[in-house]
């Protein structure tokens, strides 16, 4: 019988690894997106020896790069590869950032990689998921939207050009337009074999080393919550439960919670016109 497949991107660290050493002791065989090919090496080591499955491999892409994501895409059709699962773990928020970064698409790199890539990455591969008895997408989102309730999506300035930008601002715009992104693409392909989910990630403990640049403060403020944190081990079950359960198999356009329950969102993300006009403006980044 032939395995079901799983990509992960962002799978070298933090929930994304905790979830494909999970995946992988189900079985699956599993792809670990990464942009650094020691750090993916190393995460791919570690994933095949904690799950006890060799069948797990690296694919090099880069979330922020439309060239990189492209490459991955056309690797994995030129093998003619099927695929099951995908999920959309990859993501830019460096806390210390001050001022925007732009890539060499010339996009601001937290919207470039928390959003448009992976809506790019979903089109370049959706006639591989359409191949898979019954293909799954997964997005993720953050709940600390839930605290910022009346976030709107700055349709005329996504990458802060002409506003004030802070990190933090940037990336719960992402995070709320992959909610809106999860409900368009879930309407787009009602009546096909692939379900799209949204994840709600709670608190989780990072590694507050990743950033070196951090004050002092803020680094106290992270020891303090850390303390109210769950593991990533914890969290990644959610991602395992989504990817692998039969019981959500025809549930479709939903988000989850780390507690495998739906929930919901803002009346602004499920409003179609605002779905829309996201998209419209999405599209546009596509080249």
């Amino acid at each position: 019988m032939e395995k079901e497949v799983c990509l992960i991107t962002g799978a070298n660290s933090g929930i994304g690894k905790a979830a494909a050493i999970q995946i992988a002791q189900k079985g699956f065989r599993v792809i670990i997106g990464c942009r650094n090919k020691e750090r993916g090496t190393t995460a791919l080591v570690e994933i095949q020896e904690k799950s006890n499955n060799k069948d797990v491999e690296l694919l090099m892409i880069d979330m922020v790069s439309q060239k990189s994501i492209k490459h991955a895409a056309d690797t994995l059709r030129a093998r003619n590869m099927k695929l099951d699962i995908l999920i959309h773990t990859a993501a830019d928020f460096d806390i210390s950032r001050k001022v925007p970064l732009y890539s060499k698409d010339n996009v601001e790199t937290v919207w470039a990689t928390n959003h448009i890539g992976p809506v790019l990455f979903t089109s370049l591969l959706i006639d591989r998921i359409k191949q898979s008895e019954q293909g799954r997408i997964i997005t993720i989102a953050s709940k600390g939207l839930t605290i910022h309730p009346f976030l709107r999506i700055n349709i005329n300035d996504p990458e802060f050009r002409d506003s004030r930008f802070s990190v933090a601002r940037a990336y719960y715009q992402s995070k709320l337009a992959q909610i809106m992104y999860t409900y368009w693409l879930a309407e787009e392909l009602k009546n096909s074999n692939i379900t799209v989910n949204c994840i709600r990630v709670t608190n989780v403990k990072i590694d507050i080393q990743r950033y070196p640049y951090v004050s002092k403060i803020m680094k106290f403020m992270y020891d303090i919550k850390s303390k109210f944190s769950i593991s990533p081990e914890q969290m990644a079950r959610t991602y395992t439960y989504l990817a692998t359960s039969q019981e959500i198999s025809s549930i479709s356009g939903k988000c989850f919670d780390e507690k495998n329950k739906i929930v919901t969102s803002s009346g602004y993300s499920k409003n179609k016109n605002n779905i829309n006009t996201l998209m419209n403006i999405t599209m546009k980044y596509l080249k």
